[in-house]
């Protein structure tokens, strides 16, 4: 892997590992009652919950049978530096292990297409729009935390300000466009500065209503493709439940399949920007 992230090495440590268990013919539940781990706890190192510490490593190449020192000493290396902290360590308080990880992810990140059914897009939310959301959200956060959630979301769009910034692609259902979060100035506000930033490498569509069913009516969905191409995409859902990720390649083609097929039924990019430009005239 060409990055040197924190996230890029724990990306490529998760990787290796699996490779590793699988060539050696082992699945999870196996190699935790070799070790007496916790039946739960490989899946939870090879999905990207929990942080594989240095030690887990060391005992991890000895049931995977892994002999050349220097192989070894690498993957320990690996984990070292993986568990180097980001921006988004001081928040993680408030941030679910998946969120945060998802954080760095999306730092690495390239492309990032996304396709939201009912809201604005965390990259392209202005304050007031994302603040109201915390406090409409499904869990009931004292003001402080929904503050530090709105650093946390204020901080990720700072990727779109970089010389090397990702390539986005927003999808969004109409219904997004016309939920009133917040009344009507904060809204008036939110889609002005969705004109203001749609150009260049940010490219907005917006499905219509009456289009009716779509490939995104099942919900929301974000893909992450990475400038080396070694790395698979991957793809990433919030729920009520708890997040999800997808990065088995035949998943991860189903999910980029529907979104080719929602930017054909979108209205185009300037025709999404006459869309825009009415809706800020309804809240006058």
């Amino acid at each position: 892997m060409a990055g040197h992230s924190p996230t890029a090495r724990r990306r490529q440590l998760i990787a290796e590992l699996k490779q590793l268990r699988e060539r050696a013919g082992l699945t999870q539940e196996q190699v935790a009652e070799r070790l007496d781990w916790h039946h739960t706890k490989v899946f939870r190192i090879e999905t990207g919950r929990s942080g594989p510490h240095p030690n887990d490593v060391r005992l991890l190449v000895d049931v995977y049978g892994v002999k050349d020192p220097a192989e070894r000493e690498a993957l320990v290396q690996l984990a070292k530096e993986a568990r180097k902290r980001g921006w988004w360590y001081s928040y993680r308080d408030v941030l679910p292990s998946k969120y945060e990880f998802y954080v760095g992810m999306e730092s690495e990140a390239s492309v990032i297409n996304t396709f939201e059914l009912a809201v604005i897009p965390g990259l392209l939310q202005t304050e007031e729009y994302a603040r109201e959301l915390f406090r409409g959200g499904p869990l009931e956060l004292e003001q402080e935390e929904i503050q530090r959630r709105l650093e946390v979301r204020i901080m990720r769009q700072q990727i779109l300000a970089r010389l090397d910034r990702p390539q986005l692609w927003a999808i969004l259902d109409e219904s997004a466009i016309r939920r009133l979060v917040g009344g009507p100035s904060v809204m008036k506000a939110q889609l002005e500065h969705l004109l203001e930033v749609s150009h260049g490498k940010t490219t907005l569509q917006v499905v219509e209503s009456r289009v009716g069913a779509h490939p995104g009516t099942t919900g929301s969905f974000v893909v992450l493709g990475f400038p080396d191409p070694a790395d698979v995409d991957v793809v990433y859902m919030e729920t009520i439940g708890g997040n999800l990720w997808v990065d088995k390649p035949e998943e991860v083609t189903q999910y980029a399949t529907a979104f080719n097929h929602l930017r054909a039924v979108a209205l185009s990019p300037d025709r999404t920007r006459d869309m825009l430009k009415a809706a800020i005239r309804e809240l006058r």
